[in-house]
């Protein structure tokens, strides 16, 4: 209901527009007409006609600006013997004073609906033609008045000035309006892929790391002594079936890369606490030596990555993990039990990115017997 009512206070506002430029150029058409009180059979014959041409032009200038444009032809600049400006051309004619850019009372509106022309037309066939015929009249008119030099100079200003300039500022709008459209979509594009990214990054981070502590789970399953060859080769099983999850899961998502700015320091001591806790209640072995005090805002997800790899690449190992207010390191021994997933994962590669757009620094490498992960970023005071 709503937008009906807004339709027609649209329409209406429409109808009044057209009708107050109907009048002002019916208004500006008679004045440059006979007098309709001296000569009233004059006016009908010539003016009458003429504001019945515009009501046409402006009844289909809204929708069709060309149209309405050539419609008006009839009431161009053609009189050469005014302009809006004049030149001295006496090197060149006899006559001192040239009429440069020659204006009619309708010339404003005809500017109007050649830039309307420019502005809503993407094609340039149907404008060149127009032009062209627009053309052809006002050769037609200079030969008709004797094809003085004088004359051709009025009549090229004149097209120009009227037709030509006016399209011109029109077309250069479109475009202008059509790159600024283009650049507002590319940033709403750009926009939603850095966010699906950045969903897509903390879905890779928590599915995989929940996968690695099932996996463990799993491989503490088939150690476990008492169960039945059946029970052992079904734990077997769903620890592949995690490792190959996880797989699919980092194949799928691949690496990712956060555009945003870099986080900002945060309390985030109860997030790496609840990673560290539900990483032992799966059956890792962990201690954490977590500082008081704000930490770095990438320090859950290093501690996690850091879980993570552990899990899968050094089962059963001890894992230390330190969280001060610049440095996070997850460090773990040597492996116990054989790797739940192959090595290469993309897992780092993303955190290595992502540190770096906050403006630290990361090493991830052998460190004695075992694998360090360890990650700096500078305190901004």
């Amino acid at each position: 209901m709503q937008f009906l009512c807004r339709v027609r206070r649209e329409g209406r506002r429409q109808v009044v527009y057209d009708l107050l430029l109907w009048a002002g150029l019916g208004i500006f058409i008679a004045a440059m007409g006979p007098d309709p009180i001296r000569d009233p059979a004059a006016f009908g014959l010539v003016t009458a006609p003429k504001v019945a041409l515009a009501g046409v032009a402006v009844l289909v200038g809204r929708r069709w600006p060309l149209a309405a444009l050539m419609l008006l032809v009839p009431l161009g600049p053609w009189e050469f013997g005014q302009g809006f400006a004049t030149v001295d051309l006496s090197w060149l004619l006899p006559r001192r004073h040239v009429s440069i850019l020659p204006l009619v009372a309708t010339s404003p509106y005809i500017m109007w609906y050649a830039y309307l022309t420019g502005r809503r037309m993407s094609g340039l066939w149907s404008p060149l033609t127009a032009f062209l015929l627009v053309t052809v009249v006002g050769v037609g008119v200079v030969v008709a008045q004797g094809g003085d030099l004088a004359l051709w100079v009025a009549m090229a200003t004149g097209l120009v000035g009227t037709y030509v300039v006016p399209y011109s500022f029109g077309l250069l709008r479109r475009k202008l309006l059509q790159q600024r459209t283009q650049a507002r979509q590319s940033a709403e594009a750009q926009a939603r892929l850095r966010e699906r990214a950045r969903i897509a990054r903390d879905m890779h981070d928590s599915l995989g790391h929940d996968l690695a502590l099932i996996a463990v789970r799993a491989a503490g399953l088939e150690l476990t002594p008492g169960l039945g060859p059946a029970e052992v080769r079904a734990a077997g099983e769903l620890r592949i079936a995690a490792a190959d999850a996880t797989e699919r899961l980092r194949q799928i998502i691949g690496l990712l890369r956060e555009e945003s700015d870099a986080p900002p320091l945060a309390p985030v001591g109860e997030e790496v606490t609840e990673l560290v806790r539900r990483a032992t209640d799966s059956g890792m072995s962990i201690s954490l030596e977590l500082a008081r005090g704000p930490a770095p805002g990438l320090a859950r997800a290093v501690v996690q990555e850091g879980l993570t790899n552990a899990a899968k690449h050094a089962p059963g190992a001890a894992v230390e993990v330190t969280v001060s207010r610049e440095r996070v390191v997850v460090r773990n021994g040597p492996p116990r039990s054989r790797p739940t997933a192959r090595p290469g994962g993309l897992g780092l590669a993303g955190l290595r990115e992502r540190v770096r757009l906050a403006g630290g620094t990361m090493t991830a490498g052998p460190a004695g017997d075992g694998f360090e992960l360890a990650v700096t970023i500078p305190h901004e005071s």
